[in-house]
C-alpha cells in the first residue's frame, strides 16, 4: 500500500468540494518544464538505486509528479524530505527495493539539510537528484485547463491564455485560480469568462494569486 506523506495545503482559497484528481498516464500535462522529471519517474527500474529525491521550488510540481508516481507504482513517497526525522529516513532509504522504490521531494538540495546524520549522508549523495524549474507557460495552460476540466467546467482557450500571463508561476496558483473562480461563479451565478476572471484575479492584487 502507497504511503503518500504530502504537505498542508494552503487555507485560502478554500475548495467547496474534495475534487478528485485523475493521475492516469493520459492526463500528466508534461512539457519541456518537466518533461525529463516525468520520463525518470516513468522507470524507477532502471533507477541505479531505488530512491529518487525531486528538488523544486514551490509550486514547480513535486507534489503533482509525486501524485502521479505513487499512483503507478507500489513505492514510498515522503514529501518535504528535509523535515522529517534523519533515523525515518534512513531506514526508508534502506528499506527500499526496486520493487518497492522510494520517492523523496525537498525544496532544498541535500547539502542543505544539516541533518547530522553521516550515514544518511553518504546515502542521500547516492541518491539520484532531479530539478524542477518553474512552469512553463504550456504546463501552466495544460494545468489550467485539467484543473477546470476535473471540475466539469468548459472554458475557452482565450481564457485561460489570459490567466497564464497574470498569475503567479506556480501549480498552487493555478488550483488557487480555478478554486476561486469556480466558487465566485456559482455564487454570482455566472459564466466562468474573462470579465469574470479579471474581477477575481484584480481583487487579489497583482499577478493575482
Amino acid at each position: 500500500m502507497t504511503l503518500l506523506l504530502f504537505p498542508e495545503l494552503p487555507s485560502e482559497p478554500p475548495l467547496p468540494l474534495a475534487w478528485p484528481v485523475d493521475h492516469s498516464p493520459s492526463r500528466l500535462a508534461v512539457t519541456d518544464a518537466n518533461r525529463a522529471a516525468a520520463a525518470w519517474l516513468a522507470a524507477p527500474a532502471l533507477w541505479p538505486v531505488p530512491v529518487t529525491l525531486l528538488i523544486g521550488a514551490p509550486g514547480s510540481g513535486k507534489s503533482h509528479l509525486a501524485g502521479w508516481f505513487a499512483a503507478h507504482h507500489d513505492g514510498l513517497v515522503i514529501e518535504a524530505a528535509d523535515t522529517h526525522e534523519p533515523e525515518r529516513l534512513f531506514h526508508a532509504w534502506n528499506a527500499a527495493t526496486p520493487a518497492r522504490p522510494l520517492l523523496l521531494t525537498s525544496q532544498r538540495p541535500p547539502r542543505d539539510w544539516h541533518h547530522g546524520l553521516p550515514d544518511l549522508a553518504s546515502r542521500l549523495a547516492a541518491t539520484p537528484l532531479i530539478r524542477l524549474g518553474e512552469p512553463d507557460d504550456e504546463l501552466l495552460g495544460l494545468v489550467l485547463a485539467k484543473l477546470f476540466t476535473d471540475r466539469g467546467i468548459k472554458v475557452g482557450d482565450d481564457l485561460i491564455r489570459w490567466l497564464v500571463v497574470r498569475i503567479e508561476r506556480s501549480l498552487g496558483a493555478a488550483q488557487a485560480v480555478v478554486a476561486r473562480l469556480d466558487a465566485e461563479a456559482l455564487a454570482r451565478h455566472r459564466a466562468i469568462t474573462i470579465p469574470l476572471a479579471r474581477e477575481v484575479v484584480d481583487g487579489q492584487g497583482e499577478m493575482g494569486f
